[in-house]
């Protein structure tokens, strides 16, 4: 069960735009968060995903499928109200 929830956190990472951005600036509350909610990681796991190398992470999310990627709206609301 715990190699599927590895995947998850790595599909989420790479398909969506606002975990990944949280992840990079809050990793380990975002860790703490998905083992509250019954995600199950090993120590192990758990610090394997904390020492991620998040330019690798970025750049692997980039060549996802746009159809794939869930839409971050953040990025279009700041766009607004900055004009």
């Amino acid at each position: 069960m715990s190699q599927q929830s590895v995947e998850r956190v790595i599909g989420r990472l790479a398909t969506d735009e606002d975990f990944r951005r949280r992840f990079e600036t809050e990793r380990q509350a975002v860790i703490q968060e998905l083992s509250a909610t019954g995600l199950e990681l090993t120590p192990v796991e758990a610090k394997a995903l904390l020492d991620l190398n998040f330019t690798a992470c970025r750049r692997f999310a980039r060549c996802i499928d746009a159809r794939l990627q869930k839409v971050s709206l953040r990025r279009f609301i700041h766009r607004r109200n900055d004009k």
